[in-house]
């Protein structure tokens, strides 16, 4: 495993971000969602947080829509295979999928519920 990047599922990314913004971080990303900012990602350093709106995470990922859940660890990895051989028949949250960015994502929830994305820039 590469990097650990909490995903945290805000309301409106608009009321957050200055917050962010404050403490030094800087928007190096953002993906509009219905008329408002519904991604971003933020550097501080090595640190990096992104910040998703709910509207956009029911869109972009709808069993995770509504609810208490409020925020995923997104995982990079430089494979996949051994996380899958490593989940087993762990379910999926949504079928494995490559994003807009050309990243290839497994979303499980662990045996506590927390929702965690195993994501892969592998090109094969």
């Amino acid at each position: 495993m590469n990097k650990l990047t909490p995903n945290l599922i805000v309301d409106r990314i608009e009321d957050v971000l200055p917050f962010y913004l404050a403490l030094g971080f800087e928007k190096v990303m953002d993906l509009e969602h219905e008329g408002a900012l519904g991604f971003v990602i933020l550097h501080h350093g090595s640190v990096e947080i992104m910040l998703q709106s709910q509207p956009s995470m029911a869109a972009d990922v709808p069993p995770l829509a509504g609810g208490a859940n409020r925020s995923m660890l997104y995982i990079e990895v430089d494979k996949l295979a051994p996380i899958r051989k490593a989940l087993g028949k762990t379910p999926h949250v949504v079928p494995e999928r490559t994003t807009f960015y050309g990243a290839r994502e497994i979303i499980v929830k662990d045996p506590a519920g927390n929702t965690v994305a195993f994501a892969s820039k592998e090109t094969a």
